[in-house]
């Protein structure tokens, strides 16, 4: 089997280019035996037909068999050493009212780290004590509607928070617990944008700025110091970096008893997902168990007791539950030339692009591919899937083998969307952001509309009130 020579050293031409690499790929999708592929026994196809592409799909089962495994993996881990944990669910991967209300109900908290993050969570009707705030520049008016509203925890990022949150939290005569974030100079091996604890970027404060921010936190009678936040940033795959956070945020922590009490160390989130079939990513409960060992053997060698644990898992929960599905377009083959001789590409555009998915834009991000609507027979070729935008950047996924047949109309499925592909989406170039669509025991549900062509006039206030008129 001959490979091309254009393809990554990590993509290998696959015998049969129907099969599906079920480590990247939600619990409940399948190939059936006409050839087309389900979601939770419906055919993406029948999805495409109904509610158009592209379409982002949630498989609803999964994403709340993920949360419970991550919720339920810790809770175990941790009671063995008589302590506490609570799961966050990172919100800024994936979110809208009815994804809040499922990780709720599979026992998670929320974070948040926007006004409109929060607002939409508090009118999904979620109780607010169970909910986090994040961010490295909250204004005053996200702040007061945080401790109006009762949010449980508020994450320090800075010293400029720290009275203002008091003075806040004493004019709605209350008392606000906080944690305070900090960079343990620990550097994910992730891509550089997506590293967020070493010292040269905007989070948090240094481990040598903590003792005296602490001791400010504790001298403001609004304030309850609950401990320490890290996130030493996404994608990450490797025990390593989390190995030397926890050991220092330990040490830290020891610290900080000497002068009151320190109920809980958040150790964050950042774990990775498999994108493609080479990627190796940690399961929950061996996170758990590895997250146990660490803390328990530090607070050992530290001698003081363990605290309470807590965790921020996003892209895990949400990312491998969603797929998007996009009808292909034109199809172009490319002829290079190449060290081991000429070599062809072939360029297969779909109807979305950067606007839906612009992670492999921003970071490089690779992904994986499927003919979703039929099998084929045919010899597998090398392709990269385009959108149809403007820029020669806009590509939805680099490097995909896809049978040699693949031709406009076709569906093509594309794995691990449902993390950070909605949520950074746009209207670049006057697209509307695709619908999402729920799926769990052969029923489809829409959870987020589709924009019109009308929501993307109705904003412009030169035009009139009727989509098509002039200006005024």
């Amino acid at each position: 089997m001959t490979e091309n020579p254009l393809a990554p050293a990590w993509l290998r031409k696959p015998g049969d280019a129907n099969e599906l690499a079920r480590k990247v790929w939600p619990a409940d999708l399948n190939r059936g035996a006409d050839g087309s592929i389900s979601l939770a026994g419906i055919r993406l196809s029948d999805l495409a037909e109904q509610f158009g592409t592209p379409l982002y799909l949630i498989d609803e089962a999964d994403a709340r068999s993920r949360a419970r495994g991550f919720r339920v993996a810790f809770e175990q881990e941790f009671a063995k050493l008589g302590v506490r944990t609570t799961v966050y669910y990172a919100a800024k991967a994936f979110l809208c009212s009815d994804f809040a209300r499922w990780m709720v109900a599979e026992g998670l908290n929320i974070d948040v780290a926007s006004r409109g993050e929060l607002a939409l969570v508090l009118a999904a009707g979620i109780d607010p004590e169970r909910i986090g705030l994040h961010g490295n520049n909250k204004s005053r008016t996200e702040l007061e509607r945080s401790v109006a509203a009762g949010v449980g925890t508020i994450n320090i990022d800075n010293a400029r928070e720290i009275e203002l949150i008091d003075e806040l939290a004493r004019n709605h005569n209350r008392i606000q617990s906080v944690r305070l974030r900090v960079r343990t100079g620990v550097h994910a091996h992730t891509h550089e944008y997506l590293a967020t604890s070493h010292d040269d970027q905007k989070f948090g404060v240094s481990i040598s700025e903590a003792p005296a921010l602490v001791a400010r936190i504790r001298d403001c009678p609004n304030l309850n110091f609950r401990g320490l936040h890290s996130h030493i940033g996404s994608q990450i795959f490797g025990i390593e970096g989390f190995a030397e956070a926890i050991s220092r945020l330990m040490a830290l922590h020891a610290e900080l008893l000497a002068d009151g009490p320190v109920e809980e160390l958040n150790l964050g989130g950042g774990f990775g997902i498999p994108y493609v079939s080479t990627d190796e990513a940690p399961r929950a409960d061996f996170l758990a168990g590895e997250f146990a060992r660490l803390v328990s053997g530090a607070a050992s060698a530290l001698g003081i007791p363990l605290p309470n644990i807590a965790i921020e898992p996003g892209r895990a929960i949400a990312g491998p539950a969603g797929i998007t599905i996009y009808r292909a377009g034109s199809v172009k083959d490319v002829q290079l030339s190449t060290v081991s001789g000429p070599a062809a590409r072939r360029y297969l555009s779909v109807d979305g692009g950067m606007s839906d998915n612009p992670r492999p834009a921003l970071y490089q991000a690779d992904y994986s591919a499927r003919l979703a609507n039929r099998s084929s027979g045919s010899d597998p070729v090398l392709c990269r899937i385009v959108g149809k935008h403007c820029e020669s950047g806009d590509v939805v996924v680099m490097d995909e083998y896809l049978p040699g047949d693949v031709s406009g109309g076709d569906l093509i499925a594309v794995a691990a969307t449902g993390a950070y592909c909605w949520s950074l989406s746009s209207n670049y170039n006057y697209l509307g952001r695709p619908a999402v669509v729920s799926v769990r025991n052969g029923v489809a549900r829409m959870i987020i509309r589709g924009e019109t062509e009308s929501d993307l006039l109705g904003r412009d206030c030169g035009l009139d009130a009727s989509p098509l008129g002039g200006g005024k």
